[in-house]
């Protein structure tokens, strides 16, 4: 069967795959963003916990994907939980890390002033730092889910959403005729969520930064 016409035909699975897809990178890029700017905050200025949470959170990139959700499923079980959980773990180290950079690159003498003015650490914080550290945050974010991206097409093997399952689908039917479009189809769906997440990313950056540090 033609490739275009293979898609053609399996345009409704596309549709519900990529919105599936979607979901479950969406969500554990957005918890991954919460937890990783949380420990980035809590963390910058004071070394020896800014080097272990980097320590901690770089350790979970090295821990295969396969093995990862094999082991989430005794307890978590199959389906949309233990991919969101993966997920979640793998994304944390460029959130982390871009936080950190980020508040480490304010200009100390901005900060003295503010602090001089009579600002609290915290308003120094949610007013000037993180305002001023945020376009090297969002670039973090977007690394993460740009990643997320292909790593939760793994997470088919243990029955999670998305473009997974016509990939793995297609594996298990080598030397049939639909196996390649199956594939190909699946990593084509991936392709074209990362440049949408790119586009939207790239808007959010235009639109979250002040003029004056884009």
């Amino acid at each position: 069967m033609d490739f275009v016409e293979f898609l053609i035909n399996r345009g409704d699975d596309m549709l519900q795959l990529g919105l599936e897809h979607a979901a479950v990178v969406g969500v554990s890029a957005l918890l991954a963003t919460a937890i990783g700017m949380g420990l980035g905050v809590a963390s910058y200025r004071q070394p020896r916990s800014r080097e272990a949470i980097l320590a901690v959170t770089g350790a979970f990139l090295t821990i295969p994907s396969f093995a990862l959700f094999i082991l989430l499923i005794g307890p978590l079980g199959l389906g949309f939980l233990p991919v969101v959980v993966a997920l979640t773990l793998y994304g944390l180290l460029p959130v982390v890390r871009n936080t950190i950079t980020g508040l480490r690159e304010v200009d100390p003498a901005i900060v003295e002033a503010a602090l001089g003015m009579g600002m609290s650490r915290g308003q120094v914080l949610r007013q000037i730092e993180l305002p001023l550290a945020w376009p090297v945050i969002i670039t973090g974010v977007r690394v993460t889910t740009l990643v997320l991206l292909g790593i939760a097409a793994i997470g088919s093997i243990v029955l999670g959403p998305g473009y997974g399952d016509l990939i793995f689908t297609g594996l298990a039917r080598v030397g049939t005729p639909v196996a390649v479009n199956l594939v190909l189809a699946g990593t084509l769906g991936v392709v074209i969520l990362a440049i949408l997440f790119d586009v939207l990313f790239y808007v959010i950056r235009k639109l979250t930064t002040s003029e004056g540090i884009r």
